[in-house]
């Protein structure tokens, strides 16, 4: 048995996706229950919290400026060198290529688009709405503030909130939101808590960013993330998208959509066009040393013992005519006597 020929990369990866139902039955989608909206909503409310307490230069601000005094690169210079690489599991670009491979990989063995997709929807939601806040409230760096004890808001910067931490925990906290089992996602939620708090914390170290920046990037990224079930039926039809996309790019090419069966199913055989029996007949090419697949062909089929030998063609053996089909007495031989 034997299925389309000719297969690209592109078709094998969308028939694994078709060989079972899209979603497993043992992955639960998230919903917003009320223990999430409610998180969701203490969450927004911090976050406006922190905005507001900047804004007015409050404690939080004479807080930002005492670290930024006290220097933490100085103070502890022999860790520098590690803090430098550990940043990096904040930057989106390395982060993003990490976390959408082992989703890739996910997608593959689960049969569905929706881990990558679910990743794309947290990416944008965190393009659009940390970098309208950033953009919006132009916030100044520590190693670009103009005056002591000021906010240092509108002044054409942007890293309020702080792109870092918010970035970490979006792209680390997806993989506990796609865990397939609680325990699974317990585990995940602690590593994406500890890898997000390091990397806030290793941007305050640098310099690069004020203690209040992290806070309202660590509101920030969970704020998508307790809202990523909103947009559920939009992951699904996005998804259902991509799908007839496909389909639709087969009718177009004039293409046989492959068929939707589970894994396992025998596929009818069809012949290809040069062993029909309306084909033209072809020349005999000599065979070379590649084994190339056999494929049966059309039409009633007889036992190997009652077939009748036929030298082939090409062949360098010369013709015997005193051959004789198998599980067949031989003739008697006249034997000239003399």
């Amino acid at each position: 048995m034997r299925t389309e020929r000719n297969l690209t990369r592109l078709d094998r990866v969308f028939a694994r996706l078709d060989r079972e139902p899209e979603r497993p039955a043992h992955l639960d989608v998230p919903k917003m229950s009320r223990h999430r909206i409610a998180l969701f909503a203490a969450t927004l409310a911090f976050y406006l919290a922190i905005v507001w307490a900047v804004l007015i230069t409050s404690w939080l601000v004479r807080l930002d400026w005492q670290v930024m005094f006290f220097r933490p690169y100085q103070q502890w210079p022999e860790i520098h060198a590690f803090v430098d690489y550990y940043v990096v599991l904040g930057q989106r670009g390395p982060t993003a290529v990490m976390v959408a491979a082992w989703l890739g990989w996910r997608s593959w063995r689960q049969h569905t688009l929706r881990p990558l997709i679910a990743l794309g929807v947290s990416l944008l939601l965190l393009n659009v709405t940390v970098g309208a806040a950033k953009i919006g409230m132009g916030r100044l760096g520590p190693h670009y503030a103009t005056t002591i004890g000021s906010n240092e808001m509108w002044l054409g910067g942007d890293i309020f909130p702080s792109g870092h931490t918010a970035n970490a925990v979006v792209t680390w906290g997806i993989l506990a939101y796609l865990a397939s089992t609680p325990r699974a996602r317990r585990w995940l939620s602690a590593l994406s808590a500890v890898v997000s708090l390091g990397v806030g914390m290793s941007t305050v170290y640098l310099g690069t960013h004020w203690l209040s920046d992290v806070l309202l990037g660590w509101a920030a990224g969970l704020l998508i993330l307790l809202a990523l079930p909103w947009f559920e039926p939009l992951i699904s039809r996005a998804e259902s998208w991509i799908l007839g996309l496909r389909d639709r790019l087969y009718a177009r090419r004039g293409r046989t959509e492959p068929a939707r069966v589970p894994a396992g199913t025998p596929v009818a055989a069809t012949p290809p066009a040069s062993e029909r029996e309306d084909a033209p007949a072809r020349e005999p090419v000599p065979a070379s040393r590649s084994r190339a697949p056999a494929y049966l062909a059309p039409g009633p089929h007889t036992a190997r013992s009652e077939r009748t030998p036929v030298t082939p063609a090409g062949s360098r053996r010369p013709p015997h005519a005193d051959r004789h089909p198998r599980n067949t007495a031989p003739a008697a031989r006249h034997l000239s006597g003399g």
